[in-house]
């Protein structure tokens, strides 16, 4: 819901938003998705007289195609993620136009990514574009969320996927897919810098309000992909593997920002940023406590195979 409130940091931050797009189209980097595929292994499929996908055709084992099918899935839902930021930040001005550029950017990564698997048979094809229907069919809707949860939402989830496509592409065992997830993960890494640092203007602007919606996005947070079929399935696989765990979430990602946003050294929060603040503590701590029970059960079943 745009409150008041709402509405008027949108037009506060909207010089911030102007200054980070400069900031972020003078270091982001053009590139092609066409030019981190390796087509001289394609071949054709049944359809046009080859053969059709087979298990022993993938040279990616189980966890990097769980890992890939799920984090190409999630870049999917695009046109979703799109209507979900033109809705709340509009599509006129700085914001409009950070809305298109970022559009514009996001979308090489499921046209490279795809790609890939589908010239290197990393994956079955048609099980792939079945569950590409589903998902998009299926929209993704992040709730009632205000311009400023947005950007707090943002702001972490960026840094997840950088994370995700980064540890993805070393686990792959494939040069090729490594390199090109590390270059998705790039872009990943720009657009969270950019809502990070539109989230600190916020805190400076209206400190109780962001460290609320900070606190309310953490304490709630799922990936935009949750939804989809099989996530559970492929998130379980992915964390004991280490690709994207509960370690990784508190340490890697979520600590990070705070650290930056500097949420437990200010000294300039009411009554309601400061309870905030009380509730994040005690949730960190929390996400800490059960990240150390799943490491000492993963130690134990180690120790109890050698």
């Amino acid at each position: 819901m745009v409150t008041d409130l709402q509405t008027r940091l949108l037009t506060e931050l909207e010089p911030v938003v102007e200054a980070n797009l400069e900031r972020h189209l003078s270091v982001a980097r053009p590139w092609n998705p066409h030019d981190y595929v390796p087509w001289s292994r394609g071949r054709d499929f049944a359809f046009l007289g080859g053969e059709d996908w087979t298990p022993e055709d993938s040279p990616l084992d189980p966890v990097a195609q769980a890992a890939l099918t799920l984090n190409l899935l999630t870049e999917d839902n695009l046109p979703s993620y799109h209507r979900e930021i033109a809705t709340r930040f509009g599509r006129d001005g700085a914001w409009g136009q950070w809305v298109g550029q970022w559009t514009a950017e996001e979308g090489r990564h499921s046209i490279a990514i795809r790609d890939y698997l589908v010239v290197t048979r990393g994956v079955d094809p048609s099980n792939l574009e079945r569950m590409r229907m589903a998902h998009t069919v299926a929209g993704y809707d992040s709730g009632d969320k205000t311009p400023l949860e947005a950007v707090a939402y943002v702001s972490f989830q960026e840094l997840a996927t950088r994370v995700s496509h980064r540890n993805t592409g070393r686990a792959s065992g494939c040069p090729i897919a490594d390199q090109l997830l590390a270059r998705v993960a790039l872009d990943e890494n720009l657009h969270m810098v950019f809502y990070r640092n539109l989230m600190a203007a916020a805190l400076e602007i209206e400190p109780d309000a962001a460290m609320a919606a900070i606190c309310k996005e953490i304490v709630g947070f799922q990936m935009p992909g949750a939804g989809m079929e099989g996530f559970a399935e492929n998130a379980i696989t992915i964390a004991k593997a280490g690709i994207y765990d509960l370690r990784i979430h508190h340490d890697d990602v979520l600590q990070p920002i705070l650290r930056y946003w500097r949420i437990f050294e200010r000294s300039d929060f009411g009554p309601d940023g400061e309870q905030a603040r009380e509730t994040l503590a005690q949730f960190l701590a929390a996400v800490d406590e059960r990240a150390r029970y799943y490491e000492e059960k993963a130690a134990a079943r180690a120790y109890a195979q050698v």
